[in-house]
């Protein structure tokens, strides 16, 4: 069931999106060669903490930690720990805040120093392709045209869309109904209503769609080691198009 959401109800997922946005805004300073990721796990704990919130990933079905950190190859839940980052590295990093109740949701892909042109082209696919698909969100139209526009976009560029993860609602919970795939064909499923609230990502690979998730259950590769990115944003169906709740 999908679950329509009052404007002061929008407000509170607004603030704790207001968290999200702060810690993906503020880790290009903190990303550089020698950092670990558990260095940017904690410091982003101890700010979601120190604005009232709760890490909405830690502990949820088990998950070990605050950020999924994401490097290279690595297309979604990376756990964070000793691994270092190196200059010429893309990292994606996605992280949940829960505060008063409600839960935001948002993610970016990250250069380390300097990365090859083909990683910034696959960063500036992945973005354009969220951007397209926000565009898409208003009253009346189709669940589907939002993947349709990431999988036009994307696959135009060469690149292909991960189908093993998909976008969702968000509210109460961090995870709701429904579910929003990244590819597909325009004017099919739910209707878009003002009041839903969506979390939007494209997950974009550089090389084929398969993903192959690791021994810890939670790594999730891509299939041919090729490089991966990753953008999100949670998204407020209102009476004239979207709000971005995340920006």
């Amino acid at each position: 069931m999908v679950i329509i959401k009052s404007a002061a109800e929008i407000a509170q997922i607004r603030r704790a999106c207001g968290v999200v946005k702060e810690i993906l805004e503020c880790l290009p300073d903190r990303i550089a060669p020698g950092v670990t990721t558990r260095e940017l796990d904690r410091w982003a704990e101890k700010l979601i903490r120190k604005r009232g919130g709760l890490p909405a990933f830690k502990g949820y079905r088990g998950f070990p930690a605050t950020l999924c950190t994401s490097i290279n190859e690595v297309v979604v839940h990376g756990i964070p720990g000793e691994q270092t980052l190196r200059a010429g590295d893309l990292i994606s990093i996605d992280v949940g805040v829960k505060l008063g109740g409600w839960f935001g949701d948002g993610a970016r892909t990250y250069p380390v120093a300097e990365v090859s042109a083909e990683a910034r082209r696959l960063m500036r696919v992945t973005r354009e392709s969220l951007e397209l698909a926000i565009g898409q969100v208003k009253p009346g139209a189709y669940l589907s045209d939002i993947g349709h526009a990431v999988q036009k976009h994307v696959e135009g560029a060469g690149f292909s869309v991960v189908r093993d993860f998909v976008g969702h609602g968000i509210g109460r919970d961090l995870h709701e109904e429904p579910q929003i795939p990244n590819f597909g064909e325009t004017g099919r499923g739910l209707r878009l209503k003002p009041g839903m609230v969506l979390a939007i990502e494209p997950m974009v690979n550089a090389g084929a769609y398969g993903v192959v998730v690791q021994e810890d259950r939670w790594t999730a590769k891509t299939q041919d080691g090729s490089l991966s990115a990753h953008f999100e944003h949670t998204v407020a169906v209102s009476q004239d198009g979207a709000e971005v709740l995340t920006l």
